[in-house]
């Protein structure tokens, strides 16, 4: 019987076991010294930065012979631009338009944006699950659903928005219903 398919011999195992550990500690260190922003999904960015840290981490492990210099650099680099791109939003404004995707208005007022809803490919389904999940059971109460720039989707319902619609909905890309 080959044994290969179980794994390599117990230097791999080692180095394996190594690497991950280091790795595992850098990605701890490097989010206390870039932030808390290193894993947020608050934006595309953001979230693809979190799935290329991820799967840098699995990669530096899953490796036969894991390389841990190459390992380390990938992640400060991902961990670096990130900080940079989150830098260039706060300070620059206007690069949200290059840099973000604009949340998209999907139901106002208890009615559906059939327009919004084929530029976001979300159908009357995925729109009804979401109003199940934030106990939206009333269309009249039901302000506003919205794509958000990382894919989820955020139900606004309940009493007293119409005093705050306009300013939790300005960057909301509005379409004629």
């Amino acid at each position: 019987m080959d044994t290969n398919w179980i794994g390599q011999d117990f230097s791999s195992f080692k180095n394996i076991l190594i690497t991950g550990i280091i790795i595992y500690f850098a990605i701890i260190a490097l989010t206390k010294i870039i932030g808390l922003r290193s894993f947020s999904k608050m934006s595309a960015s953001d979230f693809a930065v979190t799935l290329a840290i991820g799967s840098t981490f699995a990669a530096s492990i899953n490796s036969a012979s894991p390389n841990l210099i190459n390992s380390l650099l990938s992640l400060v680099f991902l961990f670096c631009a990130q900080w940079i791109i989150a830098r260039v939003r706060c300070h620059f404004p206007q690069s949200l338009k290059w840099l973000d995707n604009t949340p998209l208005l999907l139901m106002e007022d208890g009615k559906f944006n059939e327009i919004n809803m084929k530029k976001a490919n979300v159908s009357e389904n995925d729109i009804l699950a979401k109003l199940r999940e934030a106990n939206a059971y009333d269309l009249n109460k039901v302000h506003a659903v919205i794509f958000e720039t990382t894919g989820g989707i955020s139900v606004l319902h309940g009493d007293n928005f119409t005093k705050n619609k306009n300013f939790i909905l300005k960057d909301v890309q509005h379409s004629k219903l």
